[in-house]
């Protein structure tokens, strides 16, 4: 909890400086950069309306399986018009006006599928006829239908509880989108951040290059000035000078590109001026490939969403199997509707009136539509199964790759350091030669390009082992670094109930 409070004090404070002054500098860490992307991210948000959509979808699912009350009201029904009666051979002339009105409740059964419903019909009607010879018969009275009902289907899947599953496997396969799109986003600015770091390490080596070729002028001018050198020696130094301060102007532009590409993909203002913060070190970080495989193959987003799918090819198949089934329905109502002048007496003289149906479906011959289709369904859980363990190698394999990735590495950096240290050592002892004569222009600045090579590599390598490490972590979902396991779900936000 206090970490989220601190990350939205972050936030809030980044907002504040980016609308008080958007030349102003800023200057944020890795973790800064990653909760920021977070609420600004434009996938990560379209994943979470996706989310927020089936949770909705998901809520009005379950509110229809509750009992529903309705009532359904005629204020005014109104005819007159003029059969004849062929028993009678006689026209006559109808007039009727009837009120009336219906409160139902419906309660679906999510067991069985079945629905059961208590209707209710209250009414008022007065009816006129006028038979050819002046004979009026004229009748007003309230009615009453009240029944009891229920619909129960019979050899066929249950509707009811499988619109529900598939509205819940959505909504989880949404949550697990939005988990993933959120690891992504996690690797895309490690990445970005890690590339506008290396640009200005790299412009830092420059400078430090350019401020060596200055020294190195200075002291070969001022030899060639007292004519202890020849100027074939100064023509070089200027060469090397020149060279430093093109790198630098070259680097200049590299880092300013990487500042708006990480502004973009972050969605902070182009004119926002920013500045990066990181320790970049090689602590080894120790990887047990058992344990990071297991975890993987047990913690994987997107082997989650491959049982989500068979889930939903099963019921695909429950489906495809009622095609040109036998199947049926039993429909049964009981109740009573009384009738009177008098609306105390409407009960007087009540009628039973008890409904029973019973339908069946039998197909007969259907020319092997159905023993194709459940083939085929079959055939694409046999496919799913196969995609399934190609899966589980691919994630096996990606991992014991980064854990080799990993070990080569730590293997690289420590070259890489100690290259640094004799590279630094080799330039002191052959920049003291430079001053003293013994060496030429074109050799110092081979040794000087060659001292910044390798400290340029050295960072390099450490940056790559730190991606190489956030790649692992995502592989297995498990911290090494921290050894804790990453449960990407715990980090999606609360949906609107």
């Amino acid at each position: 909890m206090l970490r989220l409070k601190n990350r939205w004090l972050w936030i809030v404070s980044l907002v504040c400086l980016l609308s008080i002054d958007a030349h102003a500098q800023i200057s944020m860490t890795l973790d800064d950069a990653l909760n920021y992307s977070i609420e600004h991210s434009p996938e990560l948000q379209r994943a979470l309306m996706n989310l927020r959509r089936y949770k909705f979808s998901l809520n009005a699912q379950r509110a229809s399986l509750k009992s529903k009350f309705s009532l359904t009201l005629n204020p005014i029904s109104y005819n007159r018009n003029r059969y004849f009666e062929n028993r009678l051979s006689e026209w006559y002339t109808n007039e009727s006006f009837s009120t009336s009105g219906t409160f139902s409740i419906s309660q679906p059964i999510i067991w069985t599928g079945a629905t059961v419903s208590l209707n209710n019909k209250f009414g008022w009607q007065n009816n006129k006829s006028s038979i050819t010879g002046g004979i009026d018969n004229d009748n007003s009275a309230y009615s009453n239908d009240l029944y009891l009902s229920i619909s129960q289907p019979l050899f066929r899947y249950n509707q009811i509880k499988l619109d529900l599953k598939n509205i819940e496997l959505d909504y989880e396969n949404a949550l697990i989108n939005y988990a993933l799109q959120r690891l992504n986003l996690e690797n895309s600015i490690t990445n970005q951040f890690y590339s506008l770091y290396t640009a200005k390490n790299s412009l830092e080596i420059s400078k430090a290059e350019l401020k060596d070729a200055e020294a190195n002028y200075n002291i070969i001018k001022n030899k060639v000035d007292a004519d202890l050198s020849t100027k074939d020696e100064l023509y070089q130094a200027e060469l090397n000078l020149a060279t430093a301060r093109s790198t630098v102007d070259n680097r200049l532009v590299t880092l300013e590109n990487a500042k708006d590409d990480f502004k973009k993909i972050l969605g902070i203002s182009l004119d926002t001026n920013i500045d990066i913060i990181a320790q970049v070190s090689a602590e080894p970080v120790t990887v047990d490939l058992g344990k990071a495989i297991a975890n993987a193959l047990n913690s994987r987003l997107e082997l989650k969403q491959r049982e989500i799918s068979r889930t939903e090819l099963d019921l695909q198949m429950k489906q495809i199997k009622e095609t040109n089934s036998f199947n049926g329905e039993l429909s049964l109502s009981v109740g009573i509707i009384g009738d009177n002048e008098r609306l105390g007496d409407i009960y007087k003289t009540p009628t039973n009136n008890p409904r029973v149906a019973l339908s069946f479906n039998v197909p007969i011959f259907d020319w092997g539509e159905r023993k194709a289709r459940i083939k085929a369904q079959e055939i694409a859980i046999e496919m799913h199964n196969l995609e399934t363990d190609e899966e589980r190698k691919s994630i096996e394999i990606a991992i014991r790759k980064s854990y080799r990735n990993l070990n080569n590495l730590l293997t690289q950096i420590s070259i890489a350091e100690k290259s640094v240290k004799n590279a630094q050592l080799t330039y002191d002892l052959n920049a003291e030669r430079y001053r003293n004569g013994e060496l030429t222009g074109m050799e110092m600045n081979q040794f000087q390009t060659q001292l910044s090579n390798k400290k340029m590599s050295y960072v390099s390598t450490i940056i790559e082992y730190k991606k190489e490490l956030l790649n692992m972590k995502i592989l297995t979902l498990y911290d090494f670094e921290n050894d804790k396991a990453i449960i990407p779900l715990n980090n999606v936000p609360a949906t609107e109930k």
